[in-house]
């Protein structure tokens, strides 16, 4: 009998992947480039908020050894992106304050700093070499002396609110993987004996392929020679065809194989930064922004220029100063020889890069510098393609939509000895109040969470009346440290949103804020109620899954709140800003769901890893889990037994024979009976049914038409036989029977030598196959059967995989990197700013996308949120009818008076009256039944028919309504706000 405390570890259990979430990055990369990376010493000079950026994105990644390189003092203008400097290391050296805090990312990267000048001695120990806050002229030295001696080079510069990043990997460098994708695969249906030698795949997928992949075949039967070629170069010809080579001096084709695709290794060659200068190749990061790299090409080198001259930037917001660097510009465009002069220089374009030269931005800094750190990743390792050669950004955006922009005065931007300085100095002081009193809800402080509350912090998000609440209901683990960069080790076991509130608060003592450990639902409205949601400015979302994402879409759209949401996959990344009464919502548009695998393919004929490993989840699913529910249910609960009696048709029947195998009939008396258990539930599923499949359909079967079964998508399979001397078997039973003793609260074992004595005793009933076993060959057939798919369907193929990726499959494991993080958040950090500042034009936010293995990036304005007419008025998803359900005599409204005032008030006549699932009111409702209710207050009609009381947190109810005049061209349901308190 299981025992209260083991069915509740039974409920629980769940699969452990030791050490996952470390290998991210080798998922990521690949094994050989995480090892290419190791062996690399990197340099970051210029430890300013741009360099600490770069350098904690280095880190985390897991190079040989950063070495920090600064001989300035932290100034106060530091302070506004510098997140490893303190206002008590003010006159401190910039390196050597940050390089403890950085080098507590990752114990296994030695952090070193270093104060001296670049030498070109000093520089040949490194392989990389990153220049952040460097003058033109030690950026073209340096420059020039790596490409010559094979080390790469970085160069990377945010001025403001613009960002520029150069990249030179060297004359020949060899980039392994152009994209970071899966190798594609399909399976073959035809391919024909002829000049063109035209590939057809079977018509269930799009093979994928594009112009100039490389393929490779396997299991083609007739022309095998296609088995043992080299990789072939493929010239698609449609979504299912492609054709690979001459192949009329092969044997005829006859049936079968599968194509994949195998990355070729490419060249690619990079001009030196000298060169480069003149000749530059641009990457767009905005397409409606096409010209401006060339312009911020020229405005960069003047911004050099005008430093040389001064010794300083331009003074924030100094018109003079501003008309000077204009003059500089057309003085470098005047001079350029090559491809970099430009027809005519924008000269008010200039005029801004001058006007904010002299911020520094958090945000700016953690776009450019998740963009550089992933550079030098690939500089490391050749995975991916790197940049070629310039980048430059700009969020112009985010300055004041009046025509021209805000011209703030020298005076708003002037420095204040403050840590803000680098942020008023683009946006003025005002803004800095703004942000000081805002009150934000973050949701989430894994590794998107952790990025946004360090900017928050950096930026002064509620640094002075606001206050930031941030939630997460989970622990942290080992296995989060290498991308949510606020814990350490010493926090493991700690709660994430308390860690990491406190981690922020060292980075700004000011910022004001809250760690919960709540999850977001129905379940805690009392806690994030009414008064919670209308006391904010806006919500964050830093979530993992779609549901709670739109959970907090539909609170926010409900009290017409911002929303900023962000999500990452590996190298990719997407940022949405939804904004009241302007933008749609999150949910307004949604991805396709997940193509689903047919039940018959699933349990018979698997031919992909997604198809074994969801098998394998639904085994265990009802291995141990179910049995365990059911068996807790019919233990504990007293009505378990009533309410199994009223489910429909046979379950109850299924689920009481359930609980009597789990009780009974299965349950075991020693570990013996475990491993027993284990060895033949082992024999069922991969020898016995599979023995019970070929009887069905042998080998040699031939379908009505007189082609082969067992055929294209159908990979015959093989019984296997047992044996205490295969690794794989062994695990199999050992994991088998620990579960299973576990379930049943007992104690199970790791001594293998035991239970390989247990199975050679053990007598295995040899099988029979037995006639008249149905085993439906498709979804239809089964359908049309009406019944489930038999116990004796199932059956198992190991299809060899790299591990990290089948735990990645089996565990619905988003993989996340810090670069990528890091990037995006720089990105929703703009859209925050441009909310506080108030901006109303949808043109002027930014939704964005960005893959950094491309390297690709687009950036489009949000979709207008769809309205539609409704008696002349513009309805959208942000409009409703809001009602006071107290009277002036404070009695509460009946559903007599509800309809009245519609009908009164809006000329609407209600037919039907909805609240959730609730109908309250329709027009067909029985006489009597309708007398009763037009008497009743509304929110006696509420529990009524709901059977549930209203909370005292409960300030207020929804209605959907129907009405006559409503057309069905009416996408928007009107719904009415209801205030009862």
């Amino acid at each position: 009998m299981l025992g209260h405390d083991a069915m509740k570890r039974m409920q629980s259990s769940n699969i452990l992947v030791s050490g996952l979430y470390s290998l991210l990055h080798s998922y990521v990369l690949g094994h050989d480039a995480m090892k290419r990376m190791q062996s690399s010493n990197i340099l970051v000079s210029g430890l300013r908020g741009l360099g600490v950026e770069i350098a904690k994105n280095v880190i985390l990644g897991g190079v040989k050894s950063v070495t920090l390189h600064d001989q300035g003092q932290a100034e106060w203008r530091d302070l506004s992106s510098q997140f490893y400097l303190r206002e008590e290391d003010l006159g401190k050296n910039r390196a050597e304050v940050s390089q403890t805090r950085l080098a507590e990312l990752n114990s296994y990267v030695p952090v070193v700093a270093y104060t001296e000048a670049l030498t070109d001695d000093y520089l040949t120990q490194f392989q990389v070499v990153v220049l952040t806050n460097s003058p033109l002229e030690e950026q073209q030295r340096v420059g020039d002396f790596c490409h010559s001696n094979g080390i790469k080079l970085v160069i990377a510069d945010t001025r403001g609110l613009f960002g520029q990043l150069f990249c030179d990997f060297g004359e020949e460098m060899l980039v392994i993987d152009t994209n970071g994708e899966q190798p594609l695969s399909a399976m073959i249906s035809m391919i024909t004996k002829d000049a063109a030698g035209v590939v057809t795949c079977l018509d269930e997928a799009r093979h994928g392929f594009e112009n100039g992949d490389s393929v490779i075949f396997t299991e083609v039967q007739g022309m095998t020679e296609l088995n043992s070629c080299q990789p072939i170069e493929i010239k698609t010809l449609g979504p299912y065809t492609f054709s690979i080579c001459d192949t009329t001096g092969f044997s005829d084709y006859v049936r079968g194989g599968i194509v994949s695709q195998v990355k070729m290794p490419q060249k690619v060659a990079f001009k030196s930064l000298t060169t480069s200068m003149t000749e530059p190749e641009f990457v767009v990061t905005d397409f409606a922004k096409f010209e401006r790299p060339g312009q911020l090409h020229l405005g960069f080198q003047a911004l050099h220029s005008y430093q040389r001259k001064h010794s300083r930037l331009p003074k924030p917001w100094c018109q003079a100063d501003g008309e000077e660097l204009v003059s500089l510009a057309k003085e470098v465009n005047s001079s350029q020889t090559g491809s970099a002069k430009v027809d005519e220089l924008d000269d008010k374009l200039i005029k801004k890069l001058a006007f904010v030269s002299a911020g520094d931005l958090a945000p700016i800094n953690a776009f450019i510098g998740g963009l550089a750190a992933q550079e030098v990743m690939k500089a490391c390792t050749g995975k991916f393609m790197p940049i070629m050669q310039w980048l430059y950004f700009d969020a112009l955006e985010c300055l004041s939509e009046e025509e021209g922009g805000a011209m703030l005065t020298e005076e708003d931007c002037a420095p204040r000895n403050s840590r803000y300085d680098g942020q008023i100095a683009v946006f003025g002081s005002q803004l800095q109040e703004e942000l000081a009193k805002q009150r934000y809800f973050l949701v989430g402080a894994g590794a998107i969470g952790c990025e946004l509350l360090k900017n928050f912090a950096m930026i002064g998000l509620a640094g002075g009346e606001g206050e930031v609440i941030v939630t997460d209901m989970d622990t942290i683990e080992k296995s989060n440290l290498n991308r949510q960069f606020l814990f350490r080790p010493w926090d493991v076991t700690k709660m994430k949103s308390e860690t990491a509130a406190a981690a922020v608060k060292q980075m700004n003592p000011s910022i004001r804020i809250t760690g919960h450990q709540n999850r977001v639902g129905p379940e805690t409205e009392r806690v994030y109620d009414d008064d919670f949601f209308e006391s904010l400015h806006g919500v964050a979302n830093a979530l993992d899954n779609v549901d709670a994402r739109m959970y907090m879409d539909r609170r926010c759209v409900y009290y017409r709140k911002p929303l900023l949401e962000s999500g990452t996959l590996g190298t990719k990344g997407n940022v949405q800003v939804v904004i009241p009464f302007l933008t749609e919502s999150y949910s307004s548009s949604q991805d396709p769901p997940e193509k689903s695998i047919p039940i018959c393919t699933l349990k018979n004929f698997p031919n992909a890893i997604e198809h074994t490993l969801q098998w394998a989840r639904d085994e265990f699913e009802g291995l141990f889990k179910q049995p365990s529910e059911n068996a807790m249910q019919y233990l504990t609960d007293a009505k378990f037994l009533e309410r199994t009696l009223k489910l429909p048709g046979a379950q109850p029947l299924e689920v009481l024979e359930a609980v009597y195998k789990s009780l009974v009939i299965d349950c075991p008396r020693s570990w013996a009976d475990c491993v027993t258990w284990a060895r033949h539930h082992w024999q069922c599923q991969y020898s016995n049914n599979i023995h019970q499949l070929l009887h069905n359909f042998p080998p040699e079967q031939l379908t009505s038409s007189g082609a082969p079964f067992w055929s294209g998508p159908k990979r015959c399979p093989h019984p296997l036989e047992f044996s205490t001397s295969n690794h794989l078997h062994m695990d199999y039973v050992m994991s088998g029977a620990n579960l299973f003793a576990q379930s049943y609260g007992m104690q199970g074992s790791t001594d293998r030598v035991g239970v390989a004595k247990i199975l050679d005793s053990l007598s295995v009933p040899t099988f029979v196959p037995r006639s008249g076993v149905k085993i439906h060959v498709s979804d239809q057939e089964l359908q049309s059967a009406n019944v489930n798919v038999g116990e004796g369907e199932g059956f198992y193929i190991y299809i060899g995989h790299l591990f990290i990726h089948i735990k990645l499959i089996a565990g619905k494991i988003i993989p996340a990197i810090a670069t990528t993080t890091s990037a995006v958040v720089g990105l929703v950090c703009l859209e925050l700013i441009k909310i506080v500042q108030g901006h109303k034009k949808v043109e002027s936010f930014k939704n964005g996308f960005m893959n950094l293995a491309l390297p690709f990036f687009t950036f489009s304005e949000p979709i207008s949120a769809p309205s539609h007419k409704y008696y002349e008025i513009d309805w959208s998803l942000w409009d409703r009818f809001e009602v006071k359900g107290l009277q002036a005599n404070g009695e509460e409204m009946t559903l007599r008076q509800f309809l009245d005032y519609f009908k009164n008030e809006h000329q609407l006549e209600i037919t039907m009256l909805s609240q959730g699932v609730s109908m309250l009111y329709s027009f067909f409702m029985p006489a009597a039944k309708l007398k009763e209710r037009l008497l009743l207050p509304m929110t006696e009609i509420v529990t009524k028919v709901s059977k549930k009381k209203l909370g005292k947190h409960v300030k207020a109810l929804v209605f959907e309504l129907c009405c006559n005049d409503l057309t069905e061209e009416d996408v928007e349901v009107p719904y009415v706000r209801y205030t009862i308190r």
